[in-house]
């Protein structure tokens, strides 16, 4: 069992930069890829980034590549998602998700989550 921590979200303006952090539960947090989607009103979940569990290996989606960068700290149990440039589309309830070994896109492929910290970027 994983169980997940989110926690530094905030209100912030368009441009300001905010660094989200996901405290893992469990002694075997490197086997573990994972990811960060995030919820807007109205919409579905959706993607943004995903690490592989020795942190090596990163992906994005296109809406936050070259803004945001996702790592983690092993020893610290801790994946991060460092937000910047901010948005007002990027305003939205924020996951970490965990899967054993390899990243993936899919929410489906998860199988532990977070409860969600909220980001709201104003204009």
């Amino acid at each position: 069992q994983v169980q997940l921590v989110e926690s530094g979200g905030g209100l912030v303006q368009a441009g300001d930069s905010l660094r989200l952090s996901c405290a893992a539960s469990g002694r075997t947090f490197s086997h573990y890829a994972m990811g960060w989607f995030r919820q807007a009103p109205g919409n579905e979940r959706e993607f943004v980034a995903t690490i592989s569990g020795g942190g090596s290996n990163t992906d994005y989606a296109d809406s936050v590549k070259g803004r945001f960068t996702i790592s983690r700290d092993n020893a610290k149990n801790t994946v991060y998602l460092q937000m910047n440039s901010l948005k007002p589309e990027d305003t939205a309830v924020y996951y970490c998700a965990a899967r054993l070994n390899y990243r993936s896109y899919a929410q489906k492929d998860y199988n532990y989550w977070g409860q969600g910290t909220q980001v709201t970027v104003s204009s």
